[in-house]
């Protein structure tokens, strides 16, 4: 039987935040729940303490790097997947410095997010 996931999604566009919950469901994700900017990601982490977590980089007031950075404090085996159109390497290699799982660029696809739940349903690494 595969493990049904809870998924917290962090994104300031709620196109976006809908986009990717019709991804997540038809991957059957179990519970989706959804934050429009960092304050929110990090208290909804803290209450829902989701398996895994879909985080914007670039969002008004508390971005994406400092919303991620207080929740590996808080949790550091949690699973948090940065996503951003502005996909340049000193983005990656600053999100994976501060303990994200992977990295997504946009425009999001199934494809993208099916090979992620299925990394973390089968418990390996995604950035060595």
């Amino acid at each position: 039987m595969q493990k049904q996931l809870n998924v917290l999604i962090c994104d300031d566009s709620a196109l976006i935040r809908k986009k990717l919950k019709n991804i997540l469901e038809v991957c059957k994700c179990n519970s989706i729940e959804e934050a429009e900017d960092g304050h929110a990601a990090i208290q909804k982490a803290k209450e829902t303490k989701p398996d895994l977590i879909f985080m914007d980089i670039v969002m008004p007031g508390k971005d994406g790097m400092e919303a991620l950075e207080e929740i590996m404090k808080e949790n550091p085996a949690m699973k948090v997947v940065m996503a951003s159109s502005a996909g340049t390497n000193s983005y990656l290699k600053q999100a994976l410095d501060l303990g994200a799982y992977d990295f997504i660029q946009k425009p999001i696809t199934l494809e993208a997010i099916t090979a992620i739940i299925e990394k973390v349903i089968k418990g390996e690494s995604a950035h060595v």
